[in-house]
């Protein structure tokens, strides 16, 4: 019954955002026929999706489609103009039911997992998750000249859509921040939700526009009850004589998270993309005219030859030097997990 009304709670809500999205949904007429095709040999899957990776399990239904990596990383790269690179470790994407990954108002949540080892939860009272954001923003300005200069656009923290919390019953973290990047007609959103299992960190993060907050929110709360290890790697199996420990708690998974390392009892901050992520940007997110990147894409002689279409510019950020997390509880150095 609970499941039940919460999806129709996500149906309604989508309509909302789809009507306060029309706006950007205007320009899906301007997508070229070649990311059309590339669409159409998308197989999507339903039901229980094995994540063998994770040794978990997605219990999906019939209200999504579970796209396998190969399909993750067509709708990433090629649809959604992600650096090839950002889609490497990518486990497969989830989005509504029937939705099109070319659509300015759909979205997705890209699946991965970290072998980073038991994540102890002991800190989550704790956490000072305002002095994370606030180093989030200082650090994300100051990587935007080295931005520019790349030829992307400047982007800035908005600050938290969601802040940080800790659901003890399901061990899951979520957390979602409003992007604001230049020369795009909304914010990007990026809602993370990490599932805390006996050796690793499963990890969905919903990629789409502001206004599908609510939506994207609902969907979340279904992905926390629906997404689960399998016995034997589950939270409540972890055994402290034999398996590995993380070296960070929830403020360092979450300073991890959002792209920024704990140094000193997070008493500084630097942007880095530790995991090997960069932010992930959806085709609405942008919307900016990039007359280079389909040119490029599609092979026009000239950028000019392209014409004026609707795309997403890719998002990167290049990483700081490690650092030392010496001062963080249970942390030596600042390693990859």
């Amino acid at each position: 019954m609970k499941y039940v009304l919460r999806a129709a709670l996500l149906a309604m809500t989508l309509l909302v955002a789809g009507s306060q999205a029309a706006g950007l949904a205007a320009q899906d007429d301007k997508i070229p026929p070649q990311l059309l095709a590339l669409e159409k040999n998308l197989r999507p899957k339903h039901g229980k999706i094995p994540i063998a990776a994770a040794k978990a399990t997605l219990d999906l239904g019939d209200q999504y489609d579970f796209y396998d990596a190969a399909d993750a990383r067509t709708i990433l790269v090629d649809l959604w103009g992600n650096p090839p690179a950002n889609a490497d470790g990518v486990l497969g994407l989830v989005m509504p039911a029937g939705a099109s990954p070319l659509r300015s108002d759909s979205w997705g949540a890209v699946v991965t997992y970290e072998d980073s080892g038991y994540v102890a939860d002991d800190d989550a009272a704790s956490a000072d998750f305002g002095s994370i954001l606030d180093q989030l923003k200082q650090g994300t300005e100051e990587a935007n000249a080295e931005r520019t200069k790349q030829g992307y656009p400047a982007m800035h923290v908005a600050g938290w859509a969601e802040s940080p919390h800790y659901d003890k019953a399901s061990h899951s973290v979520i957390w979602a921040r409003d992007l604001r990047i230049e020369g795009a007609p909304v914010d990007s959103l990026n809602y993370d939700l990490r599932t805390l299992g006996r050796r690793g960190v499963l990890s969905l993060n919903f990629i789409s526009v502001m206004p599908s907050l609510p939506a994207i929110r609902l969907a979340a709360a279904d992905f926390a009850d629906h997404a689960s290890f399998d016995a034997g790697s589950r939270y409540r199996d972890f055994d402290a004589g034999r398996d590995k420990k993380a070296e960070y708690g929830i403020a360092g998974l979450v300073a991890a998270g959002v792209g920024v390392v704990a140094v000193k009892k997070l008493g500084l901050l630097a942007l880095i993309l530790k995991f090997g992520k960069v932010i992930f940007v959806a085709v609405a997110a942008g919307l900016v005219a990039v007359r280079k990147f389909v040119a490029r894409m599609f092979g026009f002689g000239k950028a000019e030859e392209a014409g004026e279409v609707y795309y997403t510019e890719p998002e990167t950020v290049d990483p700081a030097p490690r650092a030392d997390l010496s001062g963080l509880p249970g942390g030596d150095a600042a390693r990859d997990p």
